[in-house]
């Protein structure tokens, strides 16, 4: 793997938790893997008072936590050489003149500013930064999700931040399209003969997008009770998923014809507005359970929830894409915190035989799936029907699996390893344009309008539990069941 070019990366939210989880030990193991120059440099921001070493210390502790087996003592040694620690309040105008003295000398190498705050910081941010002087043409800003809360909140953070920085500069990131899977996917349906000619109505039934969490809402409680699930997972990681699953083949890899294929699925989405939302979506909340046989209590009593709280923490949704390619084949999106499982994964039903001549299994409910499982393991499923050995022509339902870990035998990156690289290398195919999301936003809004004129509360389900009922009986009455569920 080419060592990339030098590059400055700063990274505001330095002491936050995307950043000591995720980001640093991203880092560290690219530069580990020799993809990272020793001229590079990482700088975290915050208001903490922090010295160098002290920064150092804690950005030590999280990567030996996060790494674990993969940290190594010599290569972090040297890696935290290129790490350095500026303390800056990002509204105070004030702060940014370390900037100008830290990046001085520097304006011809790429420039990434990575913005790991609320997003009601990023209009400010922007703004103090082209006053400091410190955006240069090979300048980008990554963007963290969710952007905005509504279609008004993300406009205007978006015209803001492109007063600074142009479209090209721009990285609206959603780590879920970093993961390996998502990538084999694309490589699956663009990438052979075999499926394409099946990826359309009238061979598949339905598909299923599932994202689900066992956690709770952790230290995020006063930022999620503002959110909830349908804003901080179905508006991008789903709908990301949704547009890849169901995407025309683009006229080539470009990173503007992949995103100009997404936008059309959007664009395509059936809106659901006023009634609609009774019908077709459920909203959750989960109380006191068990999860792996560890009680966990209820969302209302998580930190920093509102004890009347009715942000839901639980979305289902049925979705139709109004397009010659999927008219009639229903979308079934579930998302959850609390539930029974890590699990991200997409399921393609397809269509029975249309003149069955053998007996069908009475275990086999359907004969052809394809199940695309992101986390927690990485894998690629294909279930069929072949004869049991023996008299007759018995069927049984056999499995065709591909597991990505153990076919290549190698550590798969790190969705966040992929998408700060690409972003070093100016790569935008995996990165919201503004028209995605504002067509994101716009297929959202009505939802949650609908939500509130009928005051649809959130369903009540038990921690541990695959959700509320509600959501079985959403796809139940389309003939259908959860994967999980079979």
């Amino acid at each position: 793997m080419a060592v990339l070019p030098v590059f400055d990366m700063v990274l505001f939210g330095g002491t936050g938790d995307l950043v000591t989880r995720k980001l640093l030990p991203a880092l560290y193991r690219r530069y580990a893997a020799g993809q990272v120059s020793p001229e590079s440099r990482i700088v975290g921001v915050a208001r903490t008072a922090l010295s160098r070493a002290e920064y150092l210390n804690q950005a030590e502790s999280a990567c030996r936590e996060f790494l674990g087996p993969e940290f190594d003592a010599p290569h972090w040694t040297a890696f935290s050489g290129l790490l350095g620690y500026v303390k800056a309040d990002a509204s105070v105008e004030a702060d940014y003149a370390a900037f100008s003295t830290l990046l001085k000398g520097r304006d011809d190498i790429i420039r990434v500013f990575f913005f790991s705050t609320a997003s009601n910081l990023f209009s400010v941010i922007c703004r103090n930064l082209a006053k400091a002087a410190v955006v240069t043409p090979l300048s980008r800003v990554v963007l963290e999700k969710p952007l905005g809360h509504d279609t008004e909140s993300a406009d205007l953070i978006n015209t803001e931040v492109g007063a600074v920085f142009t479209e090209k500069q721009i990285y609206r990131i959603d780590h879920y399209l970093g993961k390996e899977a998502v990538q084999n996917l694309m490589a699956l349906r663009f990438g052979n003969a075999l499926f394409e000619p099946l990826w359309r109505r009238g061979l598949i039934k339905h598909v299923q997008i599932t994202v689900a969490e066992e956690l709770g809402v952790e230290r995020r409680g006063h930022f999620y009770d503002k959110t909830g699930a349908l804003r901080d997972m179905v508006q991008n990681h789903l709908l990301q998923l949704l547009c890849i699953m169901a995407m025309e083949p683009p006229a080539s890899s470009d990173p503007d014809a992949v995103r100009d294929e997404k936008l059309k699925v959007l664009r395509a989405l059936r809106p659901l507005r006023d009634r609609d939302v009774l019908t077709k979506t459920v909203r959750g909340q989960y109380k006191a359970g068990a999860v792996r046989g560890a009680p966990v209590p209820g969302y209302l009593e998580e930190a920093d929830i509102a004890p009347d709280s009715s942000t839901e923490t639980f979305a289902a949704l049925k979705v139709e894409i109004d397009t010659w390619r999927w008219a009639g084949v229903p979308f079934y999106l579930r998302t959850g915190k609390r539930l029974q499982d890590r699990l991200t994964e997409l399921v393609i039903t397809f269509d029975e035989v249309p003149h069955p001549i053998f007996e069908k299994p009475p275990t086999a409910r359907t004969a052809n799936e394809l199940v695309i499982r992101l986390q927690p393991d990485e894998s690629i499923t294909l279930t069929i029907l072949a004869k049991n050995p023996g008299e007759g022509m018995s069927l049984k339902p056999v499995s065709l699996a591909l597991d990505l870990g153990e076919t290549f035998k190698t550590r798969s990156l790190d969705a966040y390893e992929r998408l700060l690289m690409d972003t070093v290398k100016g790569n935008l195919t995996l990165f919201m344009r503004r028209d995605e999301l504002d067509a994101a936003w716009a297929w959202i809004d009505p939802i949650r309008a609908g939500w509130d004129k009928y005051d649809e509360r959130p369903k009540i389900y038990i921690a541990g539990s695959w959700g509320p009922s509600a959501s079985s009986a959403l796809i139940g009455r389309d003939g259908f069941e959860w994967h999980d569920e079979l």
